[in-house]
C-alpha cells in the first residue's frame, strides 16, 4: 500500500486542508464499498463521502453495514456537520447533500423521485469547495448519475477514478463516465485506494515554485513541439502554469517524478500523446452556466439587438470553443425564449457557428445527445420544449438544431466570422496567455458589427482592450463594441486561411451572403448580373414543394386562393399548370431535361409565352433529388407554326360540330379530373397533418412511458441497495441468531418462550425432553401438552405473571423422582412492551439429593440425643 499523501493546500477560497473523497454508488454498491474501504488504511489523511441511492421511505442501515467492513469511523451525516480526516461520513436517505466551506449540509430534494441525481449534485459541490482536493470516485450502479459531477471535479484539477464495469454488478454509472473520458483511473474497488493515494504522491511538490526552473521549461517546450507535431496544434500560447498542472496531472497519473522521463514517455506512447492533447483541450462546459448570467444577457442585450432592428433581421452568433455545444444551443434557446416574449411583428432569425479545436467533441455536438443527467442543468420546462428523450439520453430538437453550425477551428490560426451580432467566449480567455488575449480580443472587435454584443465568462475580462468595448453589465461579463476607438488597434489575422464549406452554403443559402467578405468589383458585377440577365429559377423537391427561388417568378406563379401551399402545381398559372405537370413527371422518370416552348401563360395583363426547362439534379449530393425549373420569356411561335396550329375553318358541318364538342368536353373532363386532383392532394395533405398529429401523441405517449421505465428503474436501483442491505443484516441476525440457540444450548437450562395465549412461541433442547415438544408444537397451547413435570400451578403461576409483572419462582418435582427450579419472569419486547412469558427450568435433582441428605445427617444426631 502507498504512503498516505501528507495534506495539501487547496485553491485560493477552498476551507478543507487535506483531499475529501466522494464516493457514488447506486445498485450494486454495497458490496463495492465494502471491498473499497476495507482496502482504506486508518491514518490515511483523507476524509470519505458516501453518496448512495436509497430508498427514501426506509432508515438507512448502511452505516451499521459500512462499519463491518473498514476500521475507519463511520458516521452518518447530519446538517452543518464538518468534515474530518480519517473517517467516513454516509448521505441519510431522502436527502440532498452539498459541501460549504467544509461543512456538510443537507437539503429536501426537490427533483421527483426517480429523477434524482444526488451525486452530482454533491461531486459539483465538491469540486467548487475543494478545487485540486476534489476526488471522485464512482462505483456500481445504473444510469449516468456521477458523471456531470467528474466533469466539475476535473475542471478544477481533481481526480476522477471508476470501478472497472467487468468488477461491477450493475456497470452503467461506470461505462457513461469512462465513455464520456472522465476517468483518471480504472481499477477493481479494492485497487482504487491505491491508485489515488499513489496519484496524490506523484502530485506532492514540496520545494515546488510557481516557475519551474529552466531544464524543466526546455522539457515543457519540447512536448508542446511533440504536440504541435503530432495534433498540428501550438500550445505554446497557453499559460504556462495551464500546461504544468495538466502535465503534472499526467504525469502523477503514470507515477513519474521528472518530466525529462514524461518526454521519453510521450515519445514511445502514441495513446499518451493523445490523452495529453485531450487534457489540455479542457473540453468542460454544460447548459446555462451561471444561470443569472444567461438571463442578464436575455434581458439585456437580446432586447437591445430586437430594439435596434425594429423591421426584423437576421442575426449571426459566434461561439468559440464550444466544446460539446452545450453553450452554443445554449444560445440558440435562449433566442427562442426572448423571441417569444416579443409580440408579433417583424420577423427575427439567429445563426449561432460553433467552433472548437477538439473535432470528436464537435461531431458530438452535431448530434445534439446528452445523457439523462442533462436534466441537473436544464430545467424541466426546458426539457420538454426543446428537447427529445431518447433511450441514451435526451437529444436536442431539430428546430434548434437547425440553428447552430459546428464546424473545427482553430482559434489561433484560422481566421474569424465576421458580420457577427453576438460573440459569447466564456472560460476560454482564462487558458490563454496574456499575449493571446491581446491579439484575440481586437480579433473579436473586427468579427462584430457596430454595437455588437462580447459576452464573457465570470473570471474573464477584456483587459486593456477599454479602448474596443464598453461594459454593459461588468458583475456578468456582457460588453458592447465601441465604434469611436481605433478599428482594430495591433489587429493580426491569422496565418492560415480556412476553406469556404459547400455544406453550409447549401443548409443556408443566405449565409453566403450575410457572412461574404466586403464586396469587390468581381462580387458587384456578378450580383448585376444575376439580378439583370440570369432567368428566373426555382428549386423544388420531387413532390414539387417550392426550396428556393430566384428572380421574379411571378409571371409565371401565384399564391393560390385559400389556405396557403407553396407547390409548384398548385401556384402554376393558367395554361402552365397542364404543360409543365406533364414535363415534371417525365423529366424525373426518364431524368433527363425537358423543355417547353412557346407555352401560352395567362396574366393579369392578358397572355405571354414562355419557354420552360425542367431538369432533375443528380449532383452535388445535397441537392440529388431535386429539380430545377428554369422559366424564360419567348416572343412567341412564328406564323407558320401558328397557321399550322390553327384550326381547319368552321364550315358548320354535324362532323365539326361533334368535334368541337367533343374537345370542349374533353377539356372540361381535363379540368375536372385536375381539380379532384388538386382536392385529392388537399385531402391527403389533411391525413398526413392528422397522421403527424398522432404520430406526435405517439411520441408524447412514448416519452410519458420512457419517464415512467426511468422511475421504475430508479427505484428498482433503489430496491436493490435494500434488499442488498437487508441481506447483509439477514446474515448478521442468523449469525447472532446460531450464537443465541449454541449458548442456550451450552447452558444446559430448559427454556420456554410463550405468548400471552399460553402458546408456545420457542423452546430449547432440554425443554423438548421435559414437555415431549416436536416442531409441529409451535403454537399450541402448553396446558394441552403432557409434561414429566408435578407442576399443576403452571398456568396459574404464569397467569400472575402476567397479571402482576412480578418474578416467580418455585421448585418442582418430576415423576422419576427428579427437581427443577422453575422461574417465570415477563417477555419484554425492544419497545418494553409485555409480550407474554421466559420459563426456565434448571435441574436442581443434585441439589435436592444434597439438601435431602445434609437435612438426614442433621436430623440423626438430633435424634440420638433425645434418646440419650
Amino acid at each position: 500500500m502507498p504512503e498516505a499523501p501528507a495534506p495539501r493546500r487547496s485553491t485560493p477560497g477552498t476551507a478543507a486542508a487535506f483531499p475529501i473523497v466522494g464516493i457514488g454508488a447506486s445498485a450494486g454498491g454495497l458490496e463495492a464499498l465494502e471491498r473499497f474501504l476495507g482496502a482504506v488504511p486508518a491514518g490515511c489523511g483523507m476524509a470519505f463521502v458516501v453518496v448512495q441511492h436509497l430508498d427514501p421511505t426506509q432508515p438507512g442501515m448502511l452505516v451499521e453495514l459500512l462499519r463491518r467492513a473498514t476500521a475507519l469511523p463511520v458516521v452518518q451525516i447530519s446538517d452543518r456537520m464538518p468534515v474530518q480526516a480519517d473517517q467516513v461520513h454516509v448521505i441519510p436517505p431522502n436527502r440532498d447533500l452539498t459541501l460549504l466551506h467544509g461543512r456538510l449540509h443537507l437539503l429536501e430534494p426537490v427533483a421527483p423521485r426517480g429523477l434524482r441525481l444526488p451525486i452530482d449534485f454533491f461531486f459539483r459541490s465538491l469540486a467548487q469547495d475543494c478545487g485540486d482536493l476534489a476526488i471522485g470516485i464512482i462505483l456500481s450502479g445504473m444510469g449516468s448519475d456521477g458523471s456531470l459531477g467528474l466533469r466539475a471535479i476535473r475542471e478544477v484539477a481533481g481526480l476522477g477514478f471508476v470501478q472497472t464495469p467487468a468488477s461491477a454488478k450493475f456497470d452503467g454509472m461506470p461505462r457513461s463516465a469512462i465513455d464520456a473520458g472522465l476517468a483518471d483511473g480504472v481499477a477493481a474497488p479494492e485497487a482504487l485506494f491505491a491508485r489515488v493515494a499513489a496519484s496524490l504522491m506523484a502530485a506532492r511538490h514540496p520545494g515546488r515554485q510557481p516557475e519551474w526552473p529552466p531544464r524543466d521549461l526546455g522539457s515543457l517546450e519540447k512536448i508542446v513541439i511533440l504536440l504541435r507535431a503530432q495534433t498540428g496544434q501550438d500550445f505554446s500560447l497557453y499559460k504556462k502554469p495551464t500546461l504544468q498542472r495538466r502535465i503534472q496531472r499526467r504525469m502523477a497519473l503514470h507515477q513519474l517524478t521528472r518530466i525529462q522521463d514524461y518526454v521519453h514517455f510521450l515519445r514511445e506512447n502514441r495513446t499518451e500523446m493523445d490523452l495529453l492533447f485531450q487534457e489540455l483541450l479542457i473540453g468542460v462546459t454544460q447548459f446555462f452556466r451561471d444561470p443569472e448570467a444567461w438571463t442578464r444577457l436575455r434581458e439585456l442585450a437580446l432586447a437591445g439587438l430586437f430594439a435596434a432592428h425594429p423591421q426584423g433581421a437576421a442575426f449571426r452568433a459566434w461561439v468559440p470553443g464550444c466544446s460539446t455545444g452545450e453553450e452554443a444551443y445554449s444560445l440558440a434557446i435562449l433566442f427562442r425564449e426572448a423571441l417569444e416574449r416579443l409580440p408579433p411583428g417583424p420577423p427575427f432569425s439567429l445563426l449561432v457557428f460553433a467552433t472548437d479545436l477538439d473535432k470528436n467533441a464537435i461531431d458530438r455536438a452535431r448530434q445534439g445527445l446528452y445523457p439523462p443527467n442533462v436534466a441537473a442543468d436544464v430545467t424541466e420546462a426546458r426539457l420538454n420544449r426543446y428537447f427529445e428523450h431518447t433511450e441514451r439520453g435526451y437529444q436536442v430538437n431539430k428546430a434548434i438544431r437547425q440553428m447552430v453550425i459546428f464546424a473545427p477551428q482553430n482559434l489561433t490560426m484560422d481566421p474569424p466570422f465576421t458580420n457577427l451580432n453576438l460573440l459569447s467566449c466564456r472560460n476560454l480567455l482564462i487558458y490563454l496567455d496574456p499575449e493571446l488575449q491581446k491579439k484575440l480580443l481586437p480579433l473579436f472587435h473586427y468579427s462584430l458589427k457596430p454595437g455588437g454584443i462580447l459576452f464573457l465568462g465570470a473570471a474573464e475580462t477584456v483587459g486593456a482592450a477599454t479602448e474596443l468595448f464598453a461594459p454593459l453589465d461588468r458583475v456578468f461579463r456582457i460588453y458592447r463594441r465601441l465604434d469611436q476607438g481605433p478599428k482594430a488597434p495591433g489587429l493580426e489575422f491569422p496565418s492560415r486561411a480556412l476553406p469556404r464549406r459547400l455544406e453550409a452554403v447549401l443548409e443556408d443559402p443566405a449565409s453566403a451572403e450575410r457572412g461574404q467578405d466586403p464586396p469587390n468589383l468581381q462580387a458587384l458585377t456578378e450580383q448585376f448580373l444575376l439580378r439583370r440577365y440570369v432567368p428566373c429559377a426555382v428549386l423544388v423537391g420531387p413532390q414539387g414543394d417550392l426550396l428556393f427561388t430566384t428572380g421574379r417568378s411571378g409571371n409565371y406563379l401565384e399564391p393560390p386562393v385559400g389556405k396557403a401551399n407553396l407547390n409548384l402545381f398548385a401556384m402554376a398559372r393558367q395554361g402552365l399548370d397542364t404543360a409543365l405537370n406533364a414535363a415534371f413527371s417525365q423529366a424525373l422518370r426518364e431524368q433527363k431535361t425537358i423543355r417547353l416552348h412557346h407555352v401560352k401563360v395567362g396574366t393579369q395583363d392578358g397572355s405571354r409565352f414562355v419557354n420552360v426547362a425542367v431538369e432533375p439534379l443528380l449532383e452535388p449530393e445535397l441537392l440529388k433529388g431535386k429539380v430545377m425549373i428554369l422559366f424564360s420569356e419567348s416572343a412567341g411561335p412564328s406564323a407558320a407554326v401558328l397557321e399550322a396550329q390553327a384550326p381547319l375553318p368552321l364550315r358548320g358541318t354535324r362532323r365539326d360540330k361533334a368535334l368541337q364538342e367533343a374537345l370542349k368536353a374533353a377539356q372540361s373532363d381535363l379540368e375536372t379530373t385536375r381539380e379532384e386532383m388538386f382536392t385529392s392532394r388537399e385531402e391527403l395533405q389533411s391525413t398526413n397533418e392528422e397522421l403527424q398529429s398522432i404520430n406526435e401523441e405517439l411520441q408524447s405517449t412514448n416519452e410519458e412511458i420512457t419517464t415512467s421505465k426511468e422511475e421504475m428503474q430508479s427505484m428498482n436501483e433503489e430496491l436493490q441497495t435494500v434488499n442488498l442491505e437487508l441481506q447483509a443484516k439477514l446474515d448478521e441476525l442468523s449469525g447472532v441468531h446460531g450464537d443465541l440457540r449454541n449458548l442456550l444450548n451450552c447452558t444446559d437450562i430448559a427454556t420456554l418462550f410463550l405468548d400471552q395465549g399460553f402458546r408456545i412461541r420457542r423452546y430449547t433442547t432440554q425443554a423438548a425432553a421435559l414437555f415431549h415438544l416436536m416442531p409441529a408444537d409451535l403454537g399450541r397451547p402448553i396446558t394441552d401438552l403432557t409434561t414429566t413435570l408435578v407442576y399443576a400451578e403452571l398456568a396459574a403461576d404464569v397467569r400472575g405473571v402476567l397479571d402482576t409483572l412480578l418474578v416467580k419462582e418455585r421448585r418442582v418435582p418430576t415423576r422419576e423422582a427428579g427437581w427443577y427450579a422453575v422461574r417465570i419472569v415477563p417477555y419484554r419486547t425492544s419497545d418494553n412492551r409485555i409480550d407474554g412469558v421466559v420459563i426456565t427450568f434448571t435441574d436442581i435433582t443434585a441439589l435436592q439429593s444434597l439438601e435431602e441428605a445434609l437435612r438426614q445427617a442433621k436430623a440423626e444426631p438430633q435424634g440420638r440425643r433425645e434418646q440419650s
